[in-house]
């Protein structure tokens, strides 16, 4: 079940169990109930910063609805944290209006610090975008892709990470369809970017939906989502002839058609009606990153063979955790197979890269991802 459909069905248990409190409440007053015989979600107990729930969660008539509503978002908070942490009425411990101010500075920013192309030369241009701000590990993924492209294929000075995460809104771009569409179109100006010469190779990574949209939010910023006929548009109106797309998300599949052309490859996570596995709080690397970056491009230099590496890897994990398979998909011609030949033969392949969270220091051996669907 992804994110949003999480969220969406602890909402309806908490509008339900309210109103229920409050029908019972207008006849009899039940006796209280207590908070411990109130089963404590599987992975310990809530956030620190929640605030502590009262010994007893006490059945009351309708004037004291509103206070029943609180205790019950507690109460779900347990088994479902996706609904956040800390205080109701706590916001983001950022101004909201100072970070979409800041935007254009920072993609300006990031745009400035790129290398310009190398004329007569294929250069690879790397665009990572992070949707979900609520959970690390798609700001591990990014960051990871950063490092992986930048010192293993070359592409130091080329790459530019869109990610949302209360972390980096000072030093990041925001991962939004306009910022996109920003990046996008000043990689075309200045000499940066030759769309006859140049790949472009765009990550996405977040949740998806079964309508093949990818989540993009980050506490209450109001954020648009991206569907597969959004991205297809955004990319398509535009003169990149050689792409490589890559996809992360459940139900990912779903955006194969939309984005395939006899110059472009697209790798998802997953087929259009099946979702993949490895996000969630406690994740630091979905299944799909860990298999295709990690294990796949630290083994061989081609999209193709990382995909094939990735596909087998999922494929056991899976199984080993009696899930549905994922089934990640490929779209590719050989075309664009050439041209990825062209430009992996023009640079000099670095090491492998370990993985390590955002932050964190260099492991000496690999994380492992977590059982947890996207």
């Amino acid at each position: 079940m992804s994110r949003p459909d999480i969220a969406r069905l602890a909402l309806a248990l908490l509008a339900g169990l309210a109103l229920g409190w409050w029908l019972r409440g207008r006849d009899a007053a039940p006796p209280a109930v207590p908070v411990a015989a109130v089963a404590a979600p599987a992975d310990g107990a809530p956030d620190a910063t929640t605030r502590a729930i009262p010994d007893t969660v006490p059945a009351t008539d309708s004037a004291e609805l509103i206070d029943n509503l609180a205790a019950t978002r507690e109460l779900l908070a347990r088994w479902f944290p996706v609904l956040g942490s800390g205080d109701a009425h706590d916001g983001p411990d950022y101004s909201a209006e100072r970070v979409f101010y800041d935007q254009f500075r920072l993609v300006d920013e990031a745009l400035a610090s790129l290398r310009p192309q190398t004329p007569g030369h294929t250069d690879l241009y790397v665009v990572a975008f992070a949707g979900d701000g609520d959970e690390n590990v798609f700001r591990n993924e990014v960051e990871y892709v950063e490092k992986l492209f930048s010192e293993r294929f070359d592409a130091r000075g080329r790459v530019v990470v869109l990610e949302n995460n209360p972390a980096t809104v000072e030093t990041r771009p925001l991962a939004t369809w306009t910022n996109l569409e920003l990046v996008l179109d000043g990689l075309l100006e200045q000499d940066r970017f030759d769309p006859d010469e140049d790949i472009l190779l765009l990550f996405m990574t977040s949740h998806g939906d079964e309508d093949h949209d990818l989540y993009v939010g980050m506490d209450n910023l109001p954020l648009d989502w991206i569907g597969a006929e959004d991205l297809s548009e955004i990319l398509n109106t535009r003169p990149f002839r050689w792409r490589v797309n890559i996809i992360s998300a459940c139900y990912s599949g779903g955006f194969v058609d939309g984005l395939r052309n006899s110059t472009s490859m697209v790798i998802t996570a997953a087929r259009a009606d099946r979702t993949s596995f490895g996000c969630g709080a406690n994740s630091d690397i979905t299944y799909f990153g860990k298999a295709f970056f990690v294990e796949g491009l630290n083994q061989t230099d081609t999209f193709r063979g990382a995909f094939e590496i990735a596909r087998q890897l999922i494929a056991d994990w899976e199984a080993a955790d009696e899930q549905q398979a994922s089934e990640p998909q490929i779209a590719s011609t050989p075309l664009i197979e050439a041209k990825l030949a062209q430009w992996r033969s023009g640079i000099r392949l670095g090491p492998p890269q370990p993985f390590a969270p955002a932050g964190a220091p260099a492991p000496s051996n690999q994380s492992s991802a977590k059982s947890m669907k996207q």
